[in-house]
């Protein structure tokens, strides 16, 4: 960054638009100066840098060799600060930008989109598929939905879903489950590690204990996977039963493709929250999603 220094900006500036333009005067024309401004600007430049960037030919300005390697970093340069300076603007109420779990946004969000698209046009969603916390006053993120317990410090969490586990399998699958003990006779999908198990400690028992049982009863050991959708996809190909939950297997178990076995479920203490900063206030775009998203999770869950 040091070299920064031996070089104005507004040079650099007159150096990249001169040389992408490929003439002084639609360099002056976008920079709102005369062509003599700008001449001189790219002059003193030169001077700065000790080599010429242009030739100077009867056809216009012509990039050296050290020209050209210098205009490309620098118009990758402006812009990348350009794409900066727009996060210091008012906010964007055109662009809403959410961060969602990669397993929440493609099972279940984003085949949904198209429903909240038809109903505000005017407004576009930007998906950031990522479990990593984000720092809601210090980003463009507009809004995260989450998976936890809730209480988290300087942050509004707003519940929208009570996140509740039950086996799910292939339809040929569930023919040899008569009970919940003949989950002994079937594999068993293993989710691990997963942020849920790991962190939170859902788990088979919390299932089993309402029918008087533990995961030292699951004897056979299925297929096991770093991804929830990976063990959803296994569950799809009768790979065995996986501990499922509503947004996880929404859609395989409306098509058919998946079933539960058995109608209890159990509640794990968790829930999904759409998380904002507090500073945002009364903002539109998150209103309107919030209120969509409601109806989304009450039409097909009940709550």
């Amino acid at each position: 960054m040091e070299h920064l220094n031996q070089v104005h900006l507004n040079g650099l500036r007159a150096v990249e638009v001169a040389g992408r333009l490929g003439t002084l005067a639609q360099a002056a024309e976008e920079l709102g100066v005369s062509v003599g401004a700008v001449s001189q600007q790219i002059l003193k430049t030169e001077q700065q840098l000790g080599r010429p960037v242009f030739a100077r030919t009867p056809k216009g300005l012509v990039p050296t060799q050290f020209g050209a390697e210098l205009l490309a970093y620098l118009s990758r340069g402006f812009r990348e600060l350009s794409r900066g300076i727009a996060l210091t603007q008012a906010p964007n109420q055109v662009l809403l930008t959410l961060s969602v779990a990669p397993v929440f946004a493609a099972k279940w969000l984003v085949p949904r989109l198209h429903r909240f698209q038809a109903a505000q046009p005017g407004l576009q969603v930007r998906i950031d598929a990522a479990i990593e916390l984000v720092d809601l006053d210090h980003s463009d993120v507009d809004m995260a939905i989450r998976v936890g317990p809730g209480g988290w410090p300087h942050v509004k969490a707003e519940l929208i879903h009570r996140q509740r586990v039950f086996p799910i399998c292939a339809p040929h699958v569930a023919k040899q489950l008569k009970t919940p003990h003949d989950l002994a006779k079937v594999p068993i999908i293993q989710d691990k590690p997963s942020v849920i198990r790991d962190f939170f400690q859902v788990r088979w028992n919390m299932w089993l204990a309402l029918h008087g049982m533990d995961e030292g009863m699951l004897e056979t050991v299925g297929p096991s996977f770093s991804d929830s959708a990976l063990c959803l996809d296994a569950a799809i190909a009768g790979q065995g039963v996986m501990l499922g939950w509503h947004t996880l297997a929404a859609d395989a178990l409306a098509d058919g493709r998946l079933v539960k076995p058995f109608a209890e479920e159990a509640d794990t203490g968790l829930g999904y929250y759409l998380v904002t900063s507090p500073a945002r206030g009364n903002d539109r775009k998150l209103a309107v999603f919030k209120t969509w998203i409601r109806k989304e999770i009450e039409a097909e869950f009940g709550n």
